[in-house]
């Protein structure tokens, strides 16, 4: 077992470079990542994507169960790559800007992802307590929006607020938003809230 570390990875490798005294071949159930693109820096290293699904069901023939094992996934891995070499491809090297430029997509897909997921919480949890921002923006992820409900949490708090105040929060960022301010204050001023809880105890 080699444990999970970049020197770790790094004597194993260089230990049995010295042994094989040639190319190595390394298959994985990836094709990027963080170790995928650690193995590429080595010249003397081929790493091969063997796919999850084809060493699934391979797995299978020989063992009905398909219970996972991770030396035995190995060991069939490397019967797959050598049955089949036609179809086991290696993966070709990218160069750092490449790889530089996939991490950023990667982790930008990420945050879309999460902002979707916060602003879909967000929307949930006004429903229950808060639901006319919903009706008064279309766009429940600008920053106007977020920051009125961090201002003014519920519909209570808002009607409290003066209604110059109001409108000075809306036009302050400008934009096309401002269109919409005074069909927004008068809303405010004619909107009853869903309810009475307190909103420090809505979750």
């Amino acid at each position: 077992m080699i444990e999970h570390t970049p020197e770790a990875l790094d004597i194993w490798l260089n230990e049995l470079h010295q042994k094989v005294k040639g190319r190595i071949a390394i298959a994985l159930e990836l094709k990027k990542g963080p170790v995928v693109y650690a193995l590429q820096k080595y010249p003397f290293v081929t790493v091969f994507p063997v796919h999850a699904l084809s060493l699934a069901r391979y797995r299978q023939t020989f063992w009905p169960s398909g219970a996972k094992d991770d030396p035995q996934d190995a060991e069939l891995a490397l019967e797959l790559m050598l049955r089949y070499p036609q179809k086991i491809k290696a993966i070709e090297p990218d160069n750092a800007d490449i790889r530089l430029l996939q991490q950023l997509v990667e982790q930008r897909r990420l945050l879309v992802e999460d902002k979707r997921r916060f602003v879909n919480r967000l929307i949930n949890t006004l429903k229950q307590y808060f639901p006319q921002p919903l009706e008064w923006f279309s766009h429940r992820d600008s920053s106007l929006f977020c920051e009125l409900i961090i201002r003014w949490p519920s519909l209570q708090q808002l009607k409290r607020a003066r209604s110059d105040t109001v409108r000075h929060f809306m036009n302050a960022k400008g934009g096309p938003a401002v269109a919409y301010t005074e069909q927004r204050v008068a809303s405010i001023a004619s909107a009853i809230p869903l309810t009475t809880d307190n909103v420090n105890n809505t979750a």
